[in-house]
């Protein structure tokens, strides 16, 4: 016994001195989760505020992005109006209390979204085209006068231009000729075809808008639209950012929103010419004359977005030494550019993705008929790695299932899949703001995951936000790692004769994105196991050379190599620049060169240029798949890709072809990788990774353990045996430097496993509600929403404990506690002690160091979800969702009615095994 004892010390010193020498990178504010926090009605007290951030330090959140919105019925007498001295207020409070618990605050510049409000002017309000057409006959005057015909636009809309056109198409200015009541001052020699360009207003209204910021959605193309909008914040902020830490501005979701009144004078100050006097082709929608125009038209609003609106929110924010996020999808415009032109690009997760991972639950009835494309999430991500921005955000889980149905094993692939795509700084969407008053479940948001307090899973949140801090303290340390920078031709988009100003929207990426060659080669080369971010062509005007690849900016990641995928439509100066960067050293492939210039200004002389530039290009004779030339002091390759890549000697990381999906991070001491597993299969295999390493390190997100592996040298590359359960991810470190830690062991079965499933239970339910279901003895394990004889355990959520005893002889080395299903997380006690959660799949936990030879005692706490609870009420017909505006709906925003829903498994059911290791 006494040699027990003292080996059992000396084990544990050494643990603590080998712990000391080895760690996870530091767990700062930004690397755990943060949550949007909605303030419905901005109806927020000091008490309530100051005990929701304690919850939420305590269950592992950074910090809080805070969005008012409308507010809940019954509670008016407690609206605060947006940005008055109370709201300020509270706000302090907010950032004092925040700042007590370690934690950080980001507001949204504005309530609900998109950004508008109160103050916003008509004349600064989002602006769209309308165009009257008019016959004028030679020698008569136009018979009535030239005003909008629309009723609605009476008041806003404005004559921009007036042309005519005669039957051969040449144009006339008449915008001149027409008097201050409409009337057109002009007796025309032959017949016209007459123009009548209006700009007229969307009256788009702020969705969702809380107290004191109802209004106009701003006019993004203007830059006196922005300016003028941020003067309430002047007046509120002064010069300080009052201790925040970032302003935020949601997701464009501005609808035809075409047109500025300026546009025509931007357009031809960028393009060169005159749209007005082609206006009768640009409204066309079937010929490349107006495809070209289009293209122009697009390429301009793309302009006067960012320099108007992002570029001017950014310095507003800077000059309060605070930070910018912007989440630019679906806005008309380059999307690179556009998130590059913020301190933190934030994309969004929306809806639920289908991942082959045993056991994951997805219920086709309980998820949007949506399939969110993690490669969407790499448009903000690229533009960070390009710039050398520190973090990219992500606005996660909106809508992954119907409200109430989600469980934290749900979340781990999407977050994983979000980590996959360059993101490092998640946002939960979300937590909703509720007093302590409000009954339960508390004041809900209509579109989210409820990771609020009131939540039943709630005590196991820290599961999964532990999970996270661990994977963005790696994530965000370091360099992004990526080999390849893959042009993206936006102006092959662009170029469509139909519509008009064209959003990249997250849900029309079929249009797009998905049948371009670009897209097609992003998936081919991930799936093949390489790393890519993408490049607009001002990021390639911006690059240099460097090392025989290329950086965007100083701080910006390096990249190998330069490929350029099969795109119809390049600009003159972007195929410049690209030729440019290979005379300076960068290794440039082309699949194929581009046929045309986009455009209508003179496209010929545009041709005749790009084709030059192409002859110009020394082409060696080459093979069926590749010609090369050298370029100055780099290197050009056309032709296959794949067959580029395998020229020039850039291989890929050969994990991806079992299905394992990666990304990497380097630091001066070594690499990093987080490797996820979301394949239906378990591996145990070695694996070679495309970097050496002295030290190779097991870094496990879920436990927080770092082991080391043994590995041995393979051709400049790292061979290692790994093992990697379905639905489980991992972080590896390939140190290049000396690190001790302790040997990790591999799992290897002991003997029979030792199954618990009819050992005889006991089933107490602890806390919960409407009631508390009376305490259950089994012979078998089952859910408690089997024991349909008790109607307390159908609407009951909360967590119920299953204990048990057994008695254990010649005890393993180690054992894993295997729960066959598990509704939904848990926390096991062994003989007293903590052993932990089980909350994402695998539904496992090695638990040898709390069990003992003898008898033993095992609990397991089971928290469900709040389905059943919510089910219960609406059966009742209780009143519990009764909020303003669109009050509350389900996935398919349709009204909100649980009434019917199934009763949810509860619990644990089949097999609980215990499996001795070697």
């Amino acid at each position: 016994m006494f040699k027990k004892t003292l080996l059992a010390c000396y084990v544990t010193a050494l643990t603590l001195h080998l712990s000391a020498q080895t760690k996870w990178p530091a767990f700062t504010q930004q690397s755990k989760p943060w949550t949007r926090w909605w303030w419905m009605g901005s109806a927020v007290d000091e008490k309530n505020i100051s005990t929701s951030l304690q919850q939420y330090s305590q269950a592992g959140f950074g910090g809080v992005e805070i969005v008012p919105i409308y507010g809940a019925k019954g509670f008016e007498h407690r609206y605060i109006k947006y940005l008055s001295p109370q709201w300020m207020k509270m706000l302090d409070y907010t950032v004092q209390q925040s700042n007590a618990r370690n934690m950080g605050v980001y507001i949204s510049v504005g309530t609900g979204w998109p950004i508008g409000g109160s103050h916003v002017t008509v004349q600064d309000a989002a602006s769209k085209l309308l165009v009257q057409q008019y016959d004028l006959k030679a020698g008569a005057a136009l018979a009535q006068p030239l005003v909008i015909n629309d009723p609605k636009q009476k008041e806003a809309a404005s004559l921009s231009a007036l042309m005519g056109f005669n039957s051969n198409g040449e144009a006339i200015d008449l915008t001149g000729k027409v008097d201050a009541g409409g009337n057109l001052q002009y007796n025309a020699a032959s017949d016209l075809k007459l123009y009548a360009v209006f700009t007229g207003k969307t009256k788009q209204a702020v969705k969702r808008a809380a107290p004191g910021g109802e209004g106009f959605t701003i006019d993004h193309f203007s830059k006196a639209a922005t300016v003028n909008y941020f003067t309430i914040f002047d007046t509120a902020f002064g010069n300080s950012s009052h201790g925040v830490k970032a302003f935020f501005n949601d997701s464009y979701e501005v609808y035809n929103a075409d047109w500025t009144p300026d546009f025509f004078t931007e357009f031809q100050k960028r393009r060169g010419y005159d749209l007005r006097k082609y206006i009768n082709l640009f409204l066309s929608d079937s010929n490349d004359a107006t495809a070209r125009l289009k293209s122009d038209y697009r390429e301009t609003l793309a302009d006067l977005m960012r320099e108007n609106f992002s570029t001017v929110f950014t310095q507003w924010t800077n000059k309060r030494k605070t930070l910018s996020v912007n989440q630019a999808h679906g806005s008309p415009g380059n999307l690179l550019d556009l998130y590059a032109a913020f301190d933190i690009p934030e994309t969004e997760t929306f809806g639920s993705s289908y991942f082959p991972i045993r056991g994951l639950r997805r219920d086709s009835a309980d998820i949007r008929d949506v399939d969110p494309d993690p490669n969407m999430l790499k448009f903000a991500s690229s533009a960070a790695h390009a710039y050398g921005k520190p973090l990219t955000s992500c606005e996660t889980f909106t809508w992954l299932t119907e409200h109430f149905k989600t469980s934290w094993s749900q979340c781990k692939p999407e977050v994983d899949q979000v980590f996959l795509s360059g993101i490092n700084h998640v946002f939960y969407h979300g937590t909703t703001y509720s007093p302590a008053d409000a009954k339960w479940p508390g004041w809900l948001f209509y579109a989210s995951v409820n990771f609020v307090p009131n939540n039943s899973l709630w005590p196991h949140l820290k599961g999964l936000n532990d999970y996270i801090t661990r994977c963005q303290s790696v994530l965000q340390s370091g360099e992004p790692d990526n080999e390849i920078l893959i042009y993206w031709p936006v102006y092959d988009a662009w170029h469509n004769a139909k519509g008009m100003d064209m959003p990249l929207k997250v849900h029309d990426v079929d249009h797009w994105l998905h049948p371009t060659r670009f897209y097609k080669n992003v998936v081919a080369l991930q799936n093949a196991g390489y790393s890519l971010d993408f490049a607009s062509d001002k990021m390639l005007e911006q690059a240099h050379a460097q090392n025989g690849g290329l950086r965007v900016a100083a701080k910006g990641a390096q990249h190998q190599l330069l490929l350029v995928p099969a795109c119809d439509k390049m600009p003159v100066a972007t195929l410049r620049n690209i030729l440019r960067l290979a005379n300076e050293g960068t290794t440039v492939i082309f699949e194929q060169f581009p046929h045309d210039v986009p455009g209508f200004n003179d496209p010929e002389k545009g041709r005749q240029e790009l084709k030059a530039l192409i002859a110009g290009i020394q082409l060696s004779a080459g093979n069926n798949q590749l010609q090369t030339a050298v370029a100055g002091k780099g290197k050009i390759v056309a032709g296959d890709v794949n067959a580029a890549l395998k020229y020039l000697g850039i291989a890929p990381e050969s994990i991806a072809a079992g299905g394992l999906k990666f990304i990497r991070r380097k630091k001066p001491d070594g690499t990093y990788y987080f490797i996820v597993n979301n394949t239906a299969n378990d591996v145990d295999e070695t694996v070679v990774l495309r970097n050496t390493a002295s030290t190779l390190l097991r870094m496990d997100p879920l436990n927080g353990q770092i082991n080391s592996l043994p590995h041995h040298q393979q051709n400049n590359a790292t061979a290692v045996r790994l093992q990697l359960r379905s639905g489980e991810s991992v972080i590896l470190k390939l140190s290049n430097i000396k690190e001790t830690a302790i040997p990790y062991r591999y799992m290897q079965t002991a003997g029979e496993p030792i199954n618990l499933h009819d050992n005889g239970w006991v089933l107490q339910f602890t806390e919960g509600g409407p009631q508390r279901p009376a305490t259950k003895k089994m012979t078998t394990i089952q859910p408690w929403t089997a024991f349909t004889d008790d109607s307390t355990t159908q609407s009951y959520s909360g967590s119920g404990v299953y204990t048990t005893t057994f008695t254990l002889k010649n005890k393993a080395a180690d054992y894993i506690l295997q729960l066959e299903k598990l509704y939904e997380s848990s926390r096991v006690i062994i003989n007293g002690k903590d052993a932990g959660l089980i909350w994402s799949l695998p539904f496992e936990l090695n638990v040898g160091a709390y069990l003992k030879e003898g008898k033993n005692t095992i609990s397991i706490e089971v928290r469900n979800l709040m389905a059943n609870r919510i089910r219960d009420l609406d059966r009742k017909g209780e009143v519990w969702r009764n909020y303003h505006e669109i009050n509350f709906v389900n996935i398919n925003y349709k009204n909100f009615d649980a009434a019917k829903w199934k009763v949810q498994p509860s619990g644990l059911e089949g097999a609980v095994k215990l499996i001795p290791l070697k």
